[in-house]
């Protein structure tokens, strides 16, 4: 079918074109027949226009929503009443001398030009229509930032020497902690490729091979479970830096992203604050002072511990945790003096969710007369309520100094375990900076975790496990208890998180072959898995590996940090939804008999 292509975008007329008759291509976004006259407002990739048509020229009862047109139209300004300055070509509108329907649309099976309404529409149909949901002119606007912030952290990188490589998909199984999607190998049945979860050993191979300086947009996929802010295949901005210490690429990734972010955040008016420099915390900082290893820093409220405080206080809840060995920590809820017994109930209910036992709790009382039972302390301060009744003075003020408490407080305390304290402790935490309004989504705080252990004990496989990957150099001044006490040795690792959660994990590579041996031998990898396994890379590492080391910040994420998504599907244009289904394509799916037998495969 022939048809008369644009001479101009939706988007761009503006009054300075009235008068001019103008060829325009688009969907007709929106249908408004008023009798003596029709309205379409025409969409495009570069935004909307409104048409009038006089039905006593045209006929315009074939134009429905969605239907794909091309028409020619004189563009006229709108008048002083008439005219809407919510769009940006709400000065003028087309009217219509011919037009042609270059494809008809059925009856949609959701309203698109109604962002309200699409709001409720259920996501997994919206996925599978997806097609039509990218329609929408609040998605299109999405994946031209994604766009956007691709071509921008390429130009950083070209800017300062990278080369952008591609590494192959189809690679070999080996364990960096999630499962491996699996590839039959036709002509050798039994033999497997893997799709990467990473490039990571491709990218440390470039380095060996003296390209210095790489980097890929890289797809990556893991067989794990699904969360708001996971999916089984996603992208990644994947660097390595040869001749390196850690702070260099902590330099670059921190100017990266400071760059970018302001840059798009102007460009596409995204309304967030100036992404100020990073904050930096050790592992060990971050789980004392904040209970986890990707702390939101947008708001205070640190942990704070109170073991030595109640040792041996007459309230068995709090000594008995001691005693044991645990911990008495606790978090501040600012204003919580507000909160009735049920809502702190409620509050201990959200802990046990996390594996608490039971929550203890009092408030900071603002004046003697502020509600029952208050108790007067020695510095000053009142408390009331909850296990307050059961401490001493000189406890209760040893409390209210370490919580750094302040009158009208909520004072709550976990005590167990260390580490099921921390599990609990931030995300109650997360969870009092949420209600009370404390997480601003225009505030993006990034920072850096430095100083990961190497490994955790993994009582289950009664083995030792690597935290990050089993590339990760070990720090020199830590190198001598691999053998003796591995628990204490420290990485040269570093992950960047924003506002509670990671964004970029990265670390400086293990370059030498007996050091990498010794790190595979600590995970319970034997010299003849290693050669099976990895012996292309202990062959490497013998022909002069220079020092590296690499991060790979997530861009999925970043998109969902810069427009405040909950969830990683509203920035991928084609997701997967629960367990790795994708609705548009119905995949996974079954395959023809000839393919299992071509695969030496069969179903038990």
């Amino acid at each position: 079918m022939s048809f008369a292509q644009r001479s101009h975008t939706c988007g761009e007329i503006r009054a300075e074109h009235a008068g001019q008759t103008v060829v325009l291509n688009g969907w007709a976004h929106k249908v408004r027949d008023l009798g003596g006259v029709t309205f379409v407002d025409l969409r495009d990739r570069s935004g909307l226009v409104q048409l009038l048509i006089d039905p006593a020229k045209l006929d315009p009862k074939d134009i429905r929503n969605e239907c794909c047109l091309s028409l020619e139209g004189v563009v006229r300004l709108r008048s002083e009443q008439t005219r809407n300055p919510k769009m940006p070509t709400g000065d003028v509108e087309i009217e219509v001398t011919g037009f042609q329907i270059l494809s008809a649309a059925k009856p949609l099976p959701f309203p698109v030009s109604d962002e309200d309404q699409m709001n409720s529409v259920n996501e997994e149909l919206r996925i599978k229509y997806r097609y039509l949901d990218l329609r929408r002119p609040s998605m299109s606007k999405k994946f031209a930032l994604r766009a956007a912030a691709i071509r921008k952290m390429r130009q950083y990188l070209d800017d300062r020497g990278f080369t952008e490589i591609e590494t192959p998909i189809f690679t070999k199984s080996t364990p960096e902690g999630a499962r491996d999607y699996l590839v039959p190998y036709r002509l050798e049945p039994g033999k497997f490729y893997a799709l990467p979860q990473s490039p990571q050993q491709y990218k440390q191979m470039l380095m060996v091979a003296g390209l210095e300086r790489y980097y890929q947009v890289a797809r990556c996929f893991r067989d794990e479970a699904q969360r708001a802010d996971r999916q089984p295949e996603f992208t990644q901005l994947d660097l390595e830096m040869s001749f390196v210490k850690q702070e260099d690429i902590l330099e670059l990734i921190e100017g990266l992203c400071v760059n970018v972010t302001n840059e798009l955040n102007q460009e596409f008016d995204l309304g967030l604050q100036e992404v100020e420099p990073f904050f930096r915390l050790t592992y060990q900082e971050s789980m004392e002072r904040f209970g986890c290893d990707k702390p939101d820093l947008r708001f205070g409220l640190e942990l704070f511990d109170v073991s030595d405080v109640v040792a041996g206080s007459g309230f068995g809840v709090f000594s008995g945790a001691v005693e044991a060995g645990g911990k008495v920590r606790g978090v501040r809820y600012p204003g919580g003096i507000v909160l009735s017994r049920k809502d702190v109930s409620g509050l201990e209910d959200f802990c046990k969710e996390f594996g608490a036992k039971g929550m203890a709790s009092f408030y900071v009382a603002r004046s003697a007369d502020d509600g029952e039972g208050v108790m007067a302390l020695p510095n000053g301060m009142f408390v009331r309520g909850g296990c307050s009744k059961f401490l001493s003075e000189a406890e209760l003020v040893g409390i209210l100094t370490a919580a750094q408490a302040e009158p009208g407080d909520l004072l709550c305390f976990i005590a167990d375990e260390y580490s099921a304290g921390n599990n609990v402790l931030y995300r109650l935490r997360v969870e009092i900076g949420e209600r009370c309004g404390l997480r601003d989504p225009k505030i993006l705080r990034f920072g850096f975790v430095l100083d990961f252990p190497l490994v955790e004990w993994n009582p289950e496989g009664n083995r030792w496990d690597s935290v990050h990957h089993p590339f990760t150099s070990p720090k020199a001044e830590d190198l001598h208890l691999l053998d003796s006490d591995p628990g204490k040795v420290r990485a040269d690792c570093y992950d960047v998180v924003c506002n509670g959660s990671e964004w970029a994990s990265g670390s400086i590579r293990i370059y030498r072959p007996d050091v990498q041996s010794r790190v595979f031998e600590l995970l319970g990898i034997d010299e003849a898995r290693q050669q099976e396994r990895f012996g292309h890379i202990l062959e490497a590492f013998q022909y002069g590996a220079p020092p590296h080391g690499g991060i790979a910040p997530g861009i999925d994420r970043y998109l969902m940090y810069l427009l405040d998504e909950d969830n990683i599907r509203e920035v991928i244009a084609f997701p997967k939804v629960g367990g790795g289904y994708d609705p548009f394509m119905d995949a996974p799916s079954t395959i023809d008999p000839q393919q299992w037998a071509e695969m030496g495969l069969r179903l038990s």
